[in-house]
């Protein structure tokens, strides 16, 4: 059974930092791209970042040059730390498995002073 654990969203202020982690278990995670994704209220969800088996990653132009994305095959874990955060960033954002329907049940990140 697919599972994606999301965790490390919270409250910043605009200009702070966060670092979000998903724990994947269920399938073999070393060999799959693994997104994130995020969903802002109104707004469909997006994806944000992505990360090969290799470790090629593609990102939003919206995130660009802020955000990093990561990940520990060893811990089948994706990581997406989040730099000069901004409102508009404000979102529940989830990790998935490129091509797989399966999603985890989010972290709220709230960006506001």
């Amino acid at each position: 059974q697919v599972q994606l654990v999301e965790s490390g969203g919270g409250l910043v202020q605009p200009g702070g930092s966060l670092r979000l982690s998903c724990a994947a278990s269920g399938f073999t995670f070393s060999i799959y791209t693994m997104d994130w994704h995020r969903q802002a209220p109104g707004k469909q969800r997006e994806l944000v970042a992505g990360i090969t088996s290799g470790g090629t990653t593609n990102y939003a132009d919206s995130v660009k040059g802020r955000f990093t994305i990561s990940r520990d095959n060893a811990k089948s874990s994706v990581y997406l730390q989040m730099n000069s955060l901004k409102p508009e960033d404000t979102a529940v954002y989830y990790c998935k498995r490129r091509g797989y329907s399966s999603w985890g049940q989010g972290t709220q990140v709230t960006v506001s002073s």
